[in-house]
This record gives C-alpha cells, sequence and structure tokens, in this order.
C-alpha cells in the first residue's frame, strides 16, 4: 500500500480493468438497423477499476489487484490508476491475453448498453490470492467481472484475517453467494438481485423481501439494494430502510453503482452509520451520472460534499 495518512481507510480493491469506448447515440439499434452516432471517446473502465478510483478520489488509500494485458491499453489504465494514486503493485500483466474491452452505448437520457470483453481479467490465477493479503488493509471490495473462483478465494483469505468483504453483486449472474466468506456488505443493483433471488425489484415491498432473501443467502451480510432514480433499499439486522435517490438530470449512468459502492464503503469505513454511508453513495452516485464516461465521472470528496450541503 502507498503511505497513507493515519484516518484514510485502506482499502484493496479485487476486480476487472478495462479501456471502454463510449459511443452517443439516440437509441439502440433494432436488429438489422444501422443507426449513425453522435460521437464516440475512449476512457478508463472496469467495475474494478472504476471502485478503486472512485474510492481514491473520495479519500480512500487504496490499492487494485487484477490483470491486463501487455499492450498499449494496458499501459495506459496503469498509468491512469497511479495518477489517481492507486497502489498498482498488485497489477499483473498477462502476455496470453488482451486487456479488458468495454464497447458502450448510451442512449439519449443517460441509459446505456454495455459489451464486456474480459480479456486479461479472466487471467487472474488462483495463486496470484494469497500475495495480494500481505499488507494490512480495512475491507476488501470486489465485483462479478472476473472469475467466480478468484472472488470465493479472495472472500476465504480475507476472512481467515478478520477483513470484511463488500461485494458490489455486478454485473448481474447466478453467483454462488452462499459459498461467500467474510462477506460484511452486498449490493447488487434491480437487475443483479433477480438474478441472485428470482424476485422483482419493481416497489419497496419487493426490495424488502428481495433484501431478506438476500441476507439469508449471504449469512446475514447487510443488504444495500442499488435501486437507481429511486435511491437504495437498505437491511441490516437490526435496521430496515428506503434512503432516497437525489435528483439529477443524467447524462451517463456508466459507472454509477460502481461510485455508488466505493462511496459507502469509504463513509463505512470512516466510522459513519451504514444509513449514512448509504445516502453518501446516493450522493456520489447521482453525481457520476451527469457526466459522460466511467472514470471521467468519478466526483471528488469535496464535490460530493458541496452536494450534499446544497441539499441540507
Amino acid at each position: 500500500m502507498p503511505v497513507c495518512q493515519e484516518k484514510r481507510p485502506k482499502i484493496l480493491v479485487i476486480g476487472s480493468i478495462n479501456m471502454d469506448m463510449v459511443a452517443r447515440i439516440d437509441h439502440i439499434p433494432l436488429p438489422g438497423e444501422t443507426v449513425l452516432g453522435q460521437g464516440y471517446s475512449f476512457a478508463p473502465g472496469g467495475k474494478g477499476a472504476n471502485a478503486a478510483v472512485a474510492a481514491a478520489r473520495l479519500g480512500g488509500c487504496v490499492a487494485f489487484a487484477g490483470c491486463v494485458g501487455d499492450d498499449s491499453y494496458g499501459q495506459a489504465l496503469r498509468k491512469t490508476l497511479t495518477d489517481e494514486g492507486v497502489d498498482d503493485r498488485l497489477l499483473r500483466t498477462a502476455q496470453d491475453a488482451p486487456t479488458g474491452y468495454a464497447p458502450i452505448l448510451v442512449q439519449a437520457g443517460g441509459e446505456n448498453s454495455i459489451i464486456v470483453f474480459p480479456g486479461a481479467n479472466r487471467s487472474i490465477r488462483p495463486e496470484d490470492v494469497p500475495a495480494m493479503f500481505r499488507e494490512p488493509v480495512d475491507a476488501v471490495m470486489m465485483q462479478l467481472e472476473i472469475p467466480t473462483e478468484i472472488v470465493l478465494l479472495a472472500s476465504r483469505e480475507a476472512e481467515a484475517r478478520g477483513i470484511p468483504v463488500i461485494l458490489d453483486a455486478g454485473p448481474a449472474c447466478s453467483f454462488p453467494l452462499e459459498e461467500m466468506r467474510g462477506l460484511s456488505i452486498v449490493s447488487p443493483n434491480e437487475t443483479e438481485t433477480m438474478a441472485l433471488t428470482g424476485l422483482p425489484v419493481d416497489s419497496e415491498a419487493e426490495a424488502r423481501a428481495a433484501a431478506r432473501a438476500l441476507r439469508e443467502r449471504s449469512h446475514g451480510a447487510d443488504v444495500v439494494l442499488k435501486m437507481g432514480a429511486r435511491g437504495a433499499y437498505l437491511l441490516t439486522k437490526d435496521f430496515e430502510s428506503m434512503v432516497p435517490a437525489f435528483p439529477v438530470e443524467a447524462v451517463d449512468t456508466t459507472a454509477a453503482g460502481d461510485t455508488f459502492t466505493a462511496a459507502m464503503t469509504v463513509a463505512y469505513l470512516r466510522g459513519e452509520p451504514l444509513e449514512r454511508a448509504v445516502r453518501y453513495g446516493c450522493a456520489a452516485g447521482a453525481l457520476a451520472t451527469t457526466r459522460l464516461g466511467a472514470q471521467p465521472s468519478l466526483p471528488t470528496a469535496a464535490e460530493v460534499e458541496a452536494f450534499l450541503r446544497a441539499r441540507e
């Protein structure tokens, strides 16, 4: 880990790192249809790297563990991490796979569709995992864009060391949540919740039922359901509540969920009650939707705090 100020929470992020190609279009093409785009750009992304950079901008002391290819995208993404103050010593370069790549189609109104080509993200090896835990951290953040085997193995390593695990349970897949160890918080969005539980999340009552199912599957972890413009549903052993969202004019929702989870984690590790940490996550996630791209949209701590002060 880099040298950290005493009060900065130390976070290990194990996850994916991609180069994103962000294309702005009026609507997603129908089968056989060609549409003219309004513009495109390249930007660093990947759910793991997004969370790492978001946490660093919000005041966390962050190390990132993952894998890139031996190519220009990999070199650029590594430089982005170090420029953001993220420790890249656990980012391995694979010789047999290209860096992950993700074309993102952003429609008018900000909704997006994403295709992920994992590339080197699938090259993280089980033997890499123990070395990720050589230095002490306050929490481990993970997502599901890397092999399931790695996520489960890392959770066992964390549990053995008494390190809490925060799982941003995306992208949507039938992940064996009950096999996770050391899980403190699980935070899926609506689509990911459906994939994990088979339950819809179209109302607060449905969110409550789905959250309880997730809490049971995850051996009692706190549950934070990300519900986009509606906010987030929080369920703990002693508390459950809907935490409202902050209305904004969305430009691009890419990385909003990653930002939410990173912000919530940083606030929680600083000692905030989870409900207040979720509210902080809602603010950071809302801000991320007001700018185009994944990591270019991630807010700083000063921006989130100013956003919250303006709404007190």
